[in-house]
């Protein structure tokens, strides 16, 4: 056997009837379709259930939506840093998944305040909260942020307020 020989077993596949050619194919007239109605008339729409409550509406509906463009980061906490890395060392991703606290070398990461450090790190991130970076300089380390959060204000309403202050500050 060669796959140019290769056929389907007779009867595996059926031709499509063809309806309503004309009286003398049998399936003339209304084509099988029989008379009048919803049915004779193609008005079914997609998922019609004959009245019956659509599987679409039976379902319950999920609220919101999800952003198929959200980066999800990965949570950090100072104080498993402070456990896993010696004093003066330098923290950054492909040290973080070396010991297993990511998932990959250029996953993204934030850095959260959780637990306590002892002692002095380098912490090279793309996010850090707040709270870890104060806990960071108390310990003595230094931190470096590589991708801040960026604000996007939406509309001109809060866009004409955050000008104002702007402008004001720059007065001051």
């Amino acid at each position: 056997m060669e796959q140019h020989t290769i056929r389907q077993s007779d009867g595996a596949r059926h031709a499509k009837k063809r309806v309503g050619r004309g009286q003398a194919s049998g399936q003339g007239t209304y084509g099988g379709r029989g008379r009048k109605g919803q049915n004779a008339r193609n008005t079914v729409r997609p998922g019609f259930e004959g009245g019956q409550m659509p599987l679409i509406r039976r379902l319950g509906h999920k609220r919101g939506f999800r952003n198929f463009a959200r980066v999800e980061f990965q949570a950090v906490n100072v104080g498993e840093l402070g456990r896993r890395f010696p004093a003066g060392s330098s923290v950054d991703g492909p040290a973080l998944a070396a010991v297993g606290l990511i998932d990959a070398p250029g996953a993204p990461f934030k850095v959260l305040a959780y637990g306590t450090l002892e002692h002095a790190l380098t912490i090279i991130a793309p996010r850090l909260s707040d709270a870890a970076k104060t806990a960071i300089t108390d310990a003595g380390g230094s931190f470096e942020e590589t991708a801040p959060v960026q604000v996007h204000i939406r509309n001109r309403i809060h866009r004409r307020k955050q000008q104002q202050q702007s402008a004001t500050a720059g007065q001051e």
